[in-house]
């Protein structure tokens, strides 16, 4: 390690310096360097600041490269972060290196930079064996050959094996010889002949020397045998043969056919071919050589890839004592074919762009490689034509996915872009690659309420503090774009702000009452509500909502006609004018409920006298079933039930007291038209009866004074009461008259459908022919006839 070290100084110009190449910045550093190790200021070779830096996201691109090397995102430097061993990294390749790209943002820029992996001298040569073995017959000539198994070094170029020595002797030499790709192999020239007599063994020592500074070596034992008999080695058709096959070929594939002939007869001339010990394990494991044919055959599994060319030592031994072996060479060249699919590296994606993106956004950008060559390697990108989305080539093998169209989040929130990469092989190869991109989302819809008039109704009496609707608006937007509260938007209606009748769920949309309705107070009312977005600016649509109340049957009927005082309805009833169906009186109710609830019917509860009337359950119209008797009661009372059709149905009751007037020798048809004009004109009869009352009285004070003056002028007034004048009583048991039938014999009047009696005591002298004048007396004018017959029968006791 040492030695390496000091061998890795010769590199500090190189270590330190870097250059463009190609458009390329280029680094070259030794192998074996410690860590933290510097290999270039990568801020400084593309002309940046320091504070870009981290500004415009400074960072390396390769996963290969992140292994071995780092940069310091703080000050651009490019430093060694693990050990790295050129001959395990590339092998024996001529050429190695490390390839990235540095990318930075804002605006974004590419820089591609390789670092020359440069090799040291940190390996010595070595043999497989630490001692070989040959047998040689004395036969043979001085000049002939003697290939051995080669030494191998890890190490390339200059520090790879320069030279083979051999240790000094009489007999043999060594010729060193270089290979197609600058490999050197030795052999031992027999340069004196052998005389096994004299020297039947023979130990050499080869030393394997590399070319760095300083040199490393090894060495190995050979132990030479001298042996008599067969002097003639197998000798090959070519001393080199080549073949061409395409690397998928499949395995037992002939790859060609080598042949040798040996001079000598019998088991000196049969042979056998074989590798030399110059082809490794690995090429034995792709070819196989069979040792009767001679033909060499695909074993493996090929790859232009890895090893586009494959040189294998063969060599032909005969059975001859001792053996003799001659050499060959076989180059097996591969063809290319398409066995690798393109594959595609993303170098930034934008994960999210807003639906608002003008066209030609960038959203991501990758590349794409293959690892064949010619038209196999040539790849052609391309993305679905139904996506707003297309790509822009910017360079060879790099693309960008920008926008093409107007984006919209609510119709497609995640676009899938698949990105098909193709070869130009024949058949072709292709490699899909999804990226997914999120739209995001911008406050351009509005609330939209399902309805734009909504009817809501609701049955008065209600619970204040109840719900009764619930509305809903829809946004298609997310998130607070999409986040809805509900408005009640304040009116007057009536004088009185609608919010004090109803309000709103800020969240939930749900509408409550404030008050209790009543639908006798207010039918229906109308508000407008608003739903608004959360978004910036915000959005909102209004909706109308309708409130009909319903009604309840919460009021009892309310009978209106006739007039009802104390809940007794008094009708006064013209006997001579009433016959079977005769329209006694027509019973008006009203509701102020409506509907059902407003509709009435009428039900006769109780009745003095069940058969002599009836109600109408629809028109409230009670009638008379029968004429009136001379006996019938003077008085009837009938409770009247009237109730509405609602659910519970509700009821008022009344009682009406029908009275039953004296005859009257007014028409039925004129009392008939006095009841109907009867409250037009009740003010105008009252005044009338009460003058034509008065002018009564007075006139019977008048006649009265005449003839008690004209009695104490005759001196007879106590013997015309004691001769018994005759006295007729209308109220008299055998009296032949009927009051309710003669008119003559009293006085009536009537006026306006109202029937004042009154009622006289006719007194007659016995002797007619004296009397001066007839005497009326009154008898109980002012009494109605229902009082009639009780006050006769007080007289009577």
């Amino acid at each position: 390690m040492a030695d390496a070290l000091t061998s890795a100084a010769s590199f500090v110009v190189l270590f330190c310096a870097s250059a463009i190449v190609s458009g390329q910045l280029r680094y070259s550093i030794p192998e074996e360097m410690e860590l933290g190790g510097f290999v270039g200021n990568i801020a400084e070779d593309v002309r940046l600041s320091v504070w870009e830096l981290s500004a415009r996201n400074f960072r390396l691109i390769s996963d290969e490269v992140e292994q071995y090397l780092q940069v310091n995102g703080d000050n651009g430097i490019l430093f060694v972060s693990k050990r790295i061993d050129r001959e395990q990294l590339c092998r024996q390749s001529l050429s190695c290196s490390l390839s990235f790209q540095i990318v930075v943002y804002d605006p974004e820029e590419m820089h591609s930079f390789t670092v020359e992996i440069l090799d040291i001298n940190d390996n010595s040569p070595t043999f497989q064996k630490n001692e070989f073995t040959l047998q040689i017959n004395e036969l043979i000539a001085p000049g002939t050959g003697f290939p051995f198994e080669s030494a191998s070094d890890p190490d390339v170029g200059t520090n790879a094996i320069n030279t083979y020595e051999i240790s000094p002797n009489e007999h043999f030499g060594i010729i060193v010889q270089t290979r197609r790709g600058g490999s050197k192999t030795a052999k031992l020239l027999l340069q004196k002949p052998l005389d096994r007599e004299q020297q039947a063994t023979i130990q050499l020592i080869l030393t394997a020397i590399d070319g760095g500074n300083p040199s490393r070596s090894g060495t190995a034992r050979i132990i030479i045998t001298v042996e008599d008999g067969n002097d003639n080695v197998p000798v090959f058709d070519h001393e080199s043969y080549s073949a061409t096959l395409a690397e998928n070929v499949p395995k037992g594939t002939v790859v060609t056919k080598i042949n040798a002939v040996d001079a000598d007869e019998g088991s000196n001339a049969e042979i056998t071919y074989s590798f030399t010990n110059h082809v490794t394990k690995m090429i034995r494991e792709l070819f196989k050589l069979d040792p009767r044919t001679g033909h060499l055959r695909v074993e493996g599994t090929l790859n232009f890839e890895k090893f586009p060319l494959y040189e294998l030592d063969v060599q032909a031994t005969d059975k001859g004592l001792p053996a003799l072996t001659g050499h060959a060479k076989v180059i097996v060249n591969l063809l290319d074919v398409n066995d690798n699919a393109p594959a595609i590296h993303v170098i930034s994606s934008s994960r999210t762009v807003p639906e608002n993106a003008q066209p030609g956004t960038a959203v991501a950008r990758f590349s794409v490689t293959d690892l064949d060559t010619g038209v196999n390697g040539q790849v052609h990108c391309q993305i679905s034509k139904e996506i707003p989305f297309t790509l822009q080539r910017s360079s060879s093998n790099d693309y960008n996915l920008v926008t093409n169209d107007v984006l919209n989040r609510e119709a497609t929130a995640i676009y899938n872009v698949s990105i098909l990469a193709r070869d130009g092989g024949s058949p072709p190869l292709s490699t899909q690659k999804s990226i997914f991109i999120s739209v995001s989302d911008i406050n351009d819809n509005k609330p939209q309420f399902t309805q734009s008039t909504y009817n809501v109704f609701v049955t008065e009496n209600n619970a204040p503090g109840s719900s009764i609707f619930s509305v809903s608006a829809l946004d298609s937007d997310i998130d607070q774009n999409g986040d809805v509260t509900y408005v009640l938007l304040n009116s007057m209606i009536d004088q009185i702000s609608v919010s004090k009748r109803v309000r709103i769920h800020s969240k939930s949309g749900n509408i409550y009452a404030r008050i209790s309705f009543d639908y006798e107070e207010l039918k229906h009312f109308q508000f407008q509500i608003q739903a608004q977005d959360s978004g910036s600016p915000p959005m909102s649509s209004t909706a109308a909502v309708n409130v009909i109340i319903l009604d309840q049957n919460d009021n009892v009927p309310s009978i209106v006609s006739p007039s009802i005082l104390n809940g007794t309805i008094s009708v006064d009833i013209a006997p001579q004018s009433v016959y079977p169906g005769y329209l006694i009186t027509k019973v008006i109710a009203t509701d102020a409920d409506t509907g059902q609830n407003a509709r009435l019917s009428f039900q006769l509860l109780e009745s003095t006298d069940s058969g002599l009337f009836t109600v109408d359950v629809n028109s409230g119209e009670i009638r008379a079933t029968r004429s009136f008797m001379d006996q019938e009661l003077i008085t009837s009372r009938l409770v009247l039930l009237v109730k509405d059709n609602g659910q519970p149905s509700l009821s008022s009751t009344a009682t009406i007291i029908f009275s039953i007037l004296p005859n009257s020798t007014v028409p039925s048809s004129e009392s008939s038209a006095g009841l109907r004009e009867s409250k037009n004109i009740f003010n105008l009869n009252l005044y009338l009866i009460i003058i034509f009352g008065s002018t009564t009285f007075l006139f019977l004070g008048i006649i009265i004074l005449l003839v008690v003056v004209k009695l104490k002028q005759n001196g007879n007034i106590n013997e015309g009461y004691s001769s018994g004048f005759c006295c007729f009583n209308p109220r008299s048991s055998d009296s032949t008259i009927d009051p309710r039938t003669s008119v003559n014999k009293g006085s009536s009047y009537v006026r306006s459908g109202q029937t004042e009696g009154y009622r006289y005591t006719v007194c007659l002298s016995p002797e007619s022919s004296k009397t001066d004048f007839l005497f009326l007396k009154p008898f109980n004018s002012t009494l109605p006839f229902n009082e009639l017959g009780t006050l006769e029968n007080s007289a009577r006791k």
